[in-house]
């Protein structure tokens, strides 16, 4: 338990000292940061890498619940993202805080619940733009709700990567019309 937390807290402050010049902050949320959340981080992480744009956007991810916290990812995402060639292994689960809300420019959703949660905890006077995740698919993907994998089959791990992995490709294009050479952010919307 010790061990978890202190991973827990080293990955907070790596991400924070990772982040430092960043122009854009973006949160992926589902309810326990073990499947989903910890995906689309990882996920949109190695598409921002390949795009040039990791130091320009820093990307975490929480969980509406602290069921977890400090636990790694689900195996069977860390097995589906292996396979995809993303390593969710390093990453710990923690909960959505409420400097959240002030700390990131984007706090997407996985579903609507989520959503719909993180609207009413966010503090008033919060910056934060909240949406749900696949609003950003360049293309459709037959749902607007990545589906909670937990309870179902191995298969729906890799459900979630197809989700996810057309989501952040349209994020990428977003923020690379957003972000200008400079590293200054244009206008988001």
């Amino acid at each position: 338990m010790i061990d978890g937390l202190k991973r827990f807290f080293q990955r907070d402050d790596a991400q924070a000292a990772s982040g430092a010049d960043a122009s854009v902050r973006v949160l992926m949320v589902c309810m326990g940061n073990i499947c989903r959340s910890p995906t689309a981080e990882a996920v949109l992480r190695r598409k921002l890498q390949q795009a040039g744009l990791q130091g320009q956007v820093l990307v975490d991810s929480a969980g509406t619940h602290g069921y977890h916290s400090g636990e790694a990812p689900d195996p069977r995402a860390i097995a589906a993202g292996t396979r995809r060639g993303y390593d969710l292994s390093p990453l710990r689960a923690r909960p959505v805080r409420p400097d959240d809300f002030h700390r990131f420019d984007w706090v997407l959703a996985m579903d609507d619940d989520n959503l719909a949660w993180l609207q009413r905890k966010a503090p008033e006077g919060h910056g934060a733009r909240m949406e749900l995740l696949l609003a950003f698919a360049s293309v459709p993907l037959g749902t607007t709700q990545v589906p909670d994998p937990y309870y179902g089959a191995p298969a729906g791990f890799d459900r979630v990567l197809d989700l996810v992995e057309g989501a952040c490709d349209g994020l990428v294009v977003r923020l690379q019309a957003s972000l200008t050479p400079t590293g200054a952010v244009g206008k988001l919307d």
